[in-house]
């Protein structure tokens, strides 16, 4: 029987969507008027957010993978667990790193930067309790894990292409510009596309 593994393909695509909100935060655009304190923010951040990413893009990588085959379903389970798990450790790392740069060094930072943490710290919990409900999957029902993967997609896809709003924010204007120069953030984001900037 079959009926996991189109389920497991709209996981890995629904996922694939979680990493532009990571991406986000590497935005490209170029020339800031040489703002150093906002430029030494940047570096702080990007260099936080560098190594973050880049675990979201393996926990992505490895529910891709364990999808494309026909896996068995504690075989999935274990996989998206333990991706999610990642997901929600590194969002929160980021939300921390973003939380003790402080305020960036523009109009409204204070607001953008708790915003922006909040908005984090809300993905992290949502890839936790996602990770409880793969942990809660009967994976000896081939059926019945079909449909909690099912559910799980669709909350994976909701989180997807929600609340990115505050980061956005946070990354408007010089914000944007001084981590367009930081290193760290644009090799964040070469696993999707080398930003158009």
């Amino acid at each position: 029987m079959e009926g996991t593994k189109p389920v497991n393909k709209k996981l890995g695509a629904a996922l694939s969507g979680g990493a532009v909100l990571v991406l986000a935060l590497s935005g490209c655009s170029s020339g800031d008027d040489g703002n150093e304190k906002l430029d030494a923010w940047a570096k702080q951040v990007c260099d936080a957010v560098k190594p973050q990413a880049q675990k979201i893009e393996a926990a992505n990588s490895a529910i891709q993978k364990e999808t494309s085959d026909n896996s068995a379903p504690a075989d999935v389970q274990k996989t998206d667990a333990a991706a999610f798990q990642n997901m929600s450790d590194a969002y929160k790392a980021i939300g921390t790193a973003v939380s003790s740069a402080g305020a960036p060094d523009v109009e409204n930072g204070d607001k953008k930067q708790k915003d922006a943490v909040t908005e984090l710290n809300g993905i992290a919990t949502q890839y936790a309790s996602l990770k409880k409900q793969v942990d809660e999957l009967d994976t000896k029902d081939q059926a019945k894990f079909a449909d909690g993967l099912k559910d799980i997609a669709t909350a994976l896809d909701k989180l997807s292409q929600s609340g990115n709003d505050a980061l956005k924010t946070l990354e408007e204007g010089d914000v944007g510009k001084a981590m367009a120069k930081q290193e760290s953030c644009q090799n964040a984001s070469t696993g999707a596309t080398a930003a158009a900037g």
